[in-house]
């Protein structure tokens, strides 16, 4: 007797809406070129002071490639080139660098580089500092320790600027850590603004364009889907700051994944409208993993949503050419 075989049931439908930009910035892709090059230069170890970017498949491929991350500069043989991340360091530690002959290279974004100038400027004219943004972040501890202790103060909420307390309430001036949310740092601007209507804020904003334009994104998409996947590190403020955007604006079922093996499948369900992005310092290669995962499960429809097109790209230091 010949069984006739029985059909496989059909997949569900999915339609997956693709947030453009995503993914690497200017600034990620200079950092991560300048450990690739100091390698090429200087050959294998070449020490990397914190995670270069807020990625684990970035860092293990760097690692694979020779890179020796580590936490502290007394970890780093002097004899050895030292990168300093993308974050920004306290200006002790280049000191120290320089204390000790070493060759570093400083793969600060430069948009991170912008506010510590203008935090320098704002000191040198005799003005206290209040800076948004999240404590114990590397950007945020790499910013205050521009200046002496105490001429920074940390603000990171509207009711902090509330009861924020400051020597001469004419004397201030504004600063905000790069990858904040567009919208929680407005809240804490309008009420320091309010209390303090001369506080000086920066000629241009603070949080960078790579961040500006993903929560635009995110923003753009939020409304059509059913749930949304942003791929990214949960140490990456950008990333985090990505779901917020999502659950914001009424898409609660937002999650933050770091590849597709994160997928909450469970509490995915099946959704018709998905929404898919990826934090700055994300690779495209995750977002093709998480895409190949869907298709093993859905019949996958796709739609490319992009709010802008970016072209930034910023110089490489002297150092890797000469």
């Amino acid at each position: 007797m010949t069984m006739t075989p029985q059909p496989l049931p059909a997949r569900p439908h999915l339609h997956v809406l693709l947030a453009s930009p995503r993914g690497f910035c200017a600034g990620v892709e200079r950092a991560i070129q300048i450990v690739e090059m100091a390698l090429e230069k200087h050959g294998s170890p070449v020490y990397v002071r914190h995670e270069i970017v807020h990625n684990k498949r970035v860092v293990k491929r760097l690692e694979a490639m020779g890179a020796i991350f580590v936490e502290e500069l007394d970890e780093v043989p002097s004899e050895r080139p030292v990168v300093f991340s993308a974050h920004g360091v306290p200006k002790t530690v280049p000191r120290e660098a320089q204390t000790r002959a070493m060759i570093f290279l400083d793969a600060t974004c430069p948009l991170v580089s912008k506010v510590h100038v203008e935090a320098e400027r704002h000191y040198a004219k005799g003005l206290d500092i209040v800076l948004i943004g999240h404590a114990g972040h590397p950007e945020v501890v790499g910013t205050m320790g521009q200046l002496p202790e105490g001429a920074i103060t940390l603000v990171e909420t509207p009711e902090d600027a509330l009861h924020f307390t400051p020597r001469d309430p004419t004397k201030l001036a504004l600063i905000t850590q790069t990858t904040l949310s567009v919208d929680d740092a407005a809240g804490v601007i309008s009420v320091l603004r309010q209390r303090f209507p001369s506080i000086r804020r920066p000629h241009k904003e603070d949080i960078c364009y790579a961040t500006t334009n993903r929560q635009s994104a995110v923003r753009t998409i939020a409304p059509r889907c059913n749930a949304i996947l942003v791929i990214g590190a949960p140490t990456s403020s950008n990333s985090m700051r990505l779901v917020e955007v999502a659950q914001r604006l009424g898409c609660e079922s937002s999650w933050l994944v770091e590849s597709a093996k994160e997928i909450p499948w469970g509490e995915l369900g099946q959704p018709v409208v998905l929404g898919i992005t990826a934090g700055a310092s994300a690779p495209e290669e995750l977002v093709e993993e998480v895409l190949n995962a869907l298709h093993q499960r859905f019949t996958v429809t796709m739609e490319e949503i992009s709010v802008t097109k970016e072209h930034v790209t910023f110089k490489l230091p002297r150092r890797l050419n000469a």
